[in-house]
């Protein structure tokens, strides 16, 4: 099978035979996954702010033991 058979059955599957999704669909898709995508970068920057914070206190309880 040559590269040129090769990209001409790649086109013809792409354009007939794959179901590419409809504007609302994909819409509401895009809608879902930027919601998703700013609630888990919102939780990881509180659990980094978190554990950022634990660290800090600890070690300054830790340095001020042995000063």
């Amino acid at each position: 099978m040559s590269l040129v058979d090769f990209l001409k059955g790649s086109y013809t599957e792409f354009k007939d035979k794959v179901e590419w999704p409809k504007w609302p669909e994909l819409q509401s898709s895009t809608i879902v996954v930027t919601i998703g995508t700013v609630i888990l970068a919102l939780f990881t920057f509180g659990v980094d702010s978190l554990f950022s914070k634990s660290i800090a206190n600890f070690l300054s309880v830790f340095i001020n033991l042995f000063n």
